[in-house]
């Protein structure tokens, strides 16, 4: 028997996910309230216009304009509003007002996720935020408090599910990046405006927010090096095939070794061949997954949607039933663990492989002058495939790929700038790193 008072929920923001959240509450309400052992009232779902029409359909009377009124009288405030402000701003009242705080908004945490957490911890609140990143998929919750005894070594990720399908429609169909991108436009995956998506910053968010779970030190979005897709071309895909691997957007986050051999941290965003063995190959469409590879607890996969109304709101409703057991509880809200103090190391310090795709002239001795010149910085070829020449009699080209082994990203990069100026060298058509091996 309940015989806790009604817990009040404000929802901020009537959109897809908004609604699906209000939807969802009041279809299973009782079962919720039997998990929590506490009532869960809806107070009201803030938006700028409650004559909209809206899918699942929220009650008129829920509605309203003033969200800061709502947010004051809350014992729980859901924030899906996105951008940085209002949010930012409605956040920061809810907390002080001794709400806890459940969001979906990456770009808000991963800008000012710093002042939010220690708004929380100031008058002991929490701040919940397992929709921000991949939706449905379960890792917030994993990295915050299931791996906090662990030491966790890696994260790779593909946690932008609209470049997901676009590399996957390449990969399996053969389509052109165009037309990968107009289908996922007209499919809703992609905006008007790709820009968020296709450059990486969606994804680079995503990563500081990880980064800054996973390794317990506070990640600026700023400090994640970032590459999006627009370069990646049919050929790269078909050549990456051909090869045995599949071209798919990484968000990264790894321990490693900087120049004066202390340890250090490096969150990276951009487009990798994965090995099509590697579990992270088998992720389709607009699907998710998060790869972790820990010390103690070994490599562990998160897979499933990574967006859509109702599996973002299924986030949100486990965050829900989180926030109000603690308030049943009693007592501050868990703290962030954020005492890990890694130094952000740059790009260079990482160690990975690279693919390069040169034109090169067809003539005698050219493979011995690219390996040369790649020896020359320290860096060794694991394997090299050349095409049969093209071009005019006169200057036949053809086309060398070269497969490096494990080398530091600086040494890599000077490769591939010596390789631009070899006469040999035609022209560096494409570098894509290699990662999951």
């Amino acid at each position: 028997m309940i015989d806790y008072r009604n817990l009040r929920i404000a929802v901020l923001g009537g959109g897809n996910v908004g609604a699906n959240v209000v939807d969802l509450l009041a279809r299973h309400r009782e079962e919720l309230e039997a998990r929590v052992g506490a009532g869960l009232e809806v107070v009201g779902v803030a938006v700028r216009d409650t004559g909209a029409t809206r899918s699942p359909e929220i009650p008129a009377a829920l509605l309203t304009t003033d969200a800061e009124s709502l947010v004051t009288g809350a014992d729980i405030v859901v924030e899906l509003i996105g951008g940085l402000e209002p949010a930012r701003s409605l956040i920061l009242a809810a907390l002080r007002a001794g709400a806890d705080v459940i969001t979906a908004n990456k770009a808000l945490l991963a800008t000012h996720g710093e002042e939010l957490f220690e708004a929380a911890a100031q008058v002991g609140a929490q701040l919940h935020y397992e929709a921000a990143v991949a939706a449905a998929i379960p890792i917030i919750r994993p990295l915050r408090e299931s791996l906090a005894g662990d030491r966790v070594r890696r994260i790779l990720g593909i946690v932008n599910g609209s470049t997901n399908f676009i590399l996957d429609k390449m990969d399996q169909e053969g389509w052109s990046t165009e037309e990968a991108m107009r289908v996922a436009r007209e499919l809703g995956y992609l905006e008007a405006d790709p820009t968020l998506d296709v450059e990486g910053y969606d994804a680079a968010q995503k990563a500081a927010i990880l980064a800054s779970l996973a390794f317990h030190t506070r990640v600026p979005v700023e400090a994640v090096h970032r590459e999006g897709i627009t370069g990646i071309t049919g050929a790269d895909v078909a050549a990456a095939k051909a090869a045995g691997y599949v071209v798919k957007l990484l968000a990264i986050a790894e321990r490693v070794e900087g120049e004066d051999g202390a340890e250090g941290l490096v969150a990276r965003v951009h487009p990798a061949l994965v090995p099509r063995e590697h579990p992270l190959a088998a992720v389709h469409g607009g699907n998710n997954a998060v790869f972790v590879e820990a010390e103690f607890a070994g490599p562990l996969m998160f897979y499933g949607a990574g967006a859509g109304g109702v599996q973002t709101a299924s986030a949100v409703l486990g965050d829900i039933v989180s926030a109000a057991r603690r308030h049943l509880a009693g007592g501050p809200g868990v703290a962030e663990s954020t005492s890990g103090g890694m130094p952000i190391l740059p790009l260079d310090d990482v160690a990975t492989r690279y693919q390069i795709v040169l034109e090169v002239a067809d003539m005698p001795g050219v493979l011995s002058q690219v390996a040369g010149l790649i020896a020359e910085h320290g860096v060794s070829i694991e394997q090299a495939l050349q095409s049969t020449a093209r071009g005019e009699a006169a200057d036949p080209t053809a086309t060398l790929v070269v497969v490096t082994h494990r080398a530091r990203e600086a040494a890599l990069a000077a490769t591939v700038a010596a390789l631009n100026g070899s006469p040999a060298v035609r022209r560096v058509a494409s570098v894509i790193r290699v990662e999951g091996l």
